[in-house]
């Protein structure tokens, strides 16, 4: 039996175990949790450089008690110049690539988040640590250095061929030519001193001030079409996040560029299937998921984009008489047919409630690993390729626009349940992502998991994540032979993978009680812990 972690006054959870402590540490200091939160987010950028960054995008979940879940849109748009012409005049027609100038063609919206959210802190929640403070940790890991990580190393090794030689990659997160050992220690100075600045002259200066100039000008040397205006023209948005009525509370998610109206989808879809009667250990349970899976990613793929183009509503789709359509068409014993996923995604989700309850569910990512491997000469930074996301077939759903947000994968998540209790739970890694969700909520609400055990439990995955191409039903091979075989026998076309798949991402939970003890877990798949005290 896997125990969970406990506190009463605060907790983190996080991938990397330095990220969670440095929220530790701003909790015990008596910041917020939207403090704590920088304070890991910051520090996770510096200790996790393959898996997020602070020139990629970010979505903030908020609640505090007593008032309706707010959300953070820290999305960056398309450049202006980002057209199919431009492409089409440097020879590229069919695909953007995922690595170079020319995938770093959307805003980093990640820092305009913590922005917003540092600020409304103060204003409406009494936040009063400078972000010198909240930057403190992270700035000592990039200027003294932290220790590689197996899945820094693993990850840069499995997709060196593909960065080497990127503007920039080479000298920053290579050590003699090759991928830096486990264990060894990785030092960023230019990241710290970016920071550093930004600790400073506070954070609007990414945006509109002198560290613009010096991004602007190093992105312009890597081919990228961005420009001063773009970088100009960001701002977080906040937005009222999606509901879904479940019949254990309400669940909330992420708007739409995101894919987190399909993960409320896929445990709408449970409930009315009544998935707490199923064997939790049964090859049923795993059909089912995977089954609800196929009908929301089929709403997703017809539907999600920027906002400002969708033709529907998303809330639409959670109506309860939607749903209980959509559940009508899943086969309880037959596998339905399936396309192809969404592909990976660079992403660490994190979790964080205070003492009073407030508590936030998080997310920043680059996209691909080490996003598009470009390192701006300057800074530091390393910048995302959301923007390769983008189709360059005009008729498309995401076909590129100036302007216009990329979709993303990312959805962090939140449960408000009838009798009181809250949750913040998450994953990171593409078409896993609301999967994994729903494994680690069913587990945990429907059968009485606690959370460690929930994110413990074999998982599955349809579809790509991080590292995977292949559209398989991919199934950790801690599932019993008679469940795979079942499984196959409903017509999946199962992989199976390692006993602990790092594929299957890096989930995590918190929960607060209606006494106010807190409960966490973190994935084993991760570098990751839950603090608490």
């Amino acid at each position: 039996m896997s125990n969970s972690t406990f506190g009463t006054r605060g907790m983190a959870v996080a991938p990397h175990a330095l990220a969670a402590q440095a929220a530790l540490a701003v909790l015990r200091e008596g910041g917020n949790a939207i403090e704590a939160m920088i304070a890991a987010a910051a520090s996770i950028a510096v200790v996790y450089p393959h898996m997020n960054s602070i020139g990629g995008d970010a979505f903030w979940l908020i609640h505090v008690p007593g008032q309706p879940p707010r959300a953070i849109d820290a999305c960056g748009a398309a450049a202006a110049a980002a057209s199919l012409g431009w492409y089409a005049e440097r020879g590229i027609t069919e695909t953007i690539p995922f690595r170079g100038g020319v995938a770093a063609n959307t805003v980093a919206g990640t820092i305009s988040g913590w922005n917003a959210a540092y600020e409304f802190s103060r204003k409406e929640l009494g936040g009063k640590l400078p972000l010198s403070r909240l930057f403190a940790d992270a700035i000592h890991y990039a200027e003294n250095g932290m220790s590689v990580t197996r899945s820094q190393h693993a990850t840069t090794a499995a997709k060196l061929a593909g960065l080497r030689g990127v503007q920039g990659f080479d000298e920053t997160y290579l050590v003699q030519g090759a991928p830096p050992e486990t264990g060894s220690i990785f030092v960023q100075q230019r990241l710290g001193a970016t920071l550093r600045h930004l600790a400073q002259a506070g954070l609007d200066d990414f945006y509109r001030g002198e560290l613009t100039e010096s991004l602007v000008r190093d992105l312009a040397a890597t081919g990228s079409p961005l420009a001063l205006s773009d970088l100009h023209r960001q701002q977080a948005q906040w937005c009222k996040p999606l509901a879904l009525k479940h019949s254990l509370g309400t669940l909330y998610n992420m708007t739409p560029p995101t894919q987190g109206l399909i993960s409320l989808l896929i445990l709408g879809l449970l409930d009315v299937l009544e998935i707490g009667k199923v064997d939790r250990a049964s090859a049923d349970y795993v059909h089912l998921c995977v089954e609800a899976t196929k009908q929301a990613f089929a709403i997703r793929d017809r539907s999600i984009t920027d906002p400002a183009y969708m033709k529907v509503d998303a809330q639409s789709f959670l109506e309860p008489a939607a749903v209980r359509a959509l559940a009508a068409n899943i086969d309880r014993t037959k596998a339905a047919p399936w396309g192809a996923g969404k592909g990976p995604a660079d992403t660490v989700w994190m979790g964080v409630i205070d003492g009073a309850g407030r508590a936030v569910t998080f997310i920043q990512s680059t996209y691909h690993e080490y996003g598009s491997g470009v390192v701006l000469r300057d800074s530091g930074i390393v910048w995302q390729n959301r923007g390769c996301s983008f189709s360059l077939d005009e008729h498309a759903l995401n076909a590129l626009r100036p302007l216009r947000k990329p979709f993303h994968t990312l959805n962090p998540a939140l449960a408000l349940f009838d009798d009181g209790r809250s949750m913040v739970y998450g994953n990171m890694g593409g078409d896993g992502q609301p999967q994994s969700q729903s494994a680690v909520f069913t587990r945990y609400a429907c059968f009485g998991m606690n959370p460690q055990e929930a994110v413990d439990a074999p998982r599955w995955l349809l579809g790509r994540t991080w590292g995977q191409s292949s559209d398989t039903l991919k199934l950790e091979s801690r599932f019993p032979a008679e469940v795979v075989d079942l499984l196959r026998r409903y017509g999946h076309e199962v992989e199976l993978l390692q006993a602990w798949d790092e594929t299957m991402g890096h989930a995590g939970a918190i929960v607060r009680h209606a006494n106010g003890v807190l409960e966490g877990g973190a994935d084993p798949r991760s570098d990751g812990a839950v603090a608490a005290f």
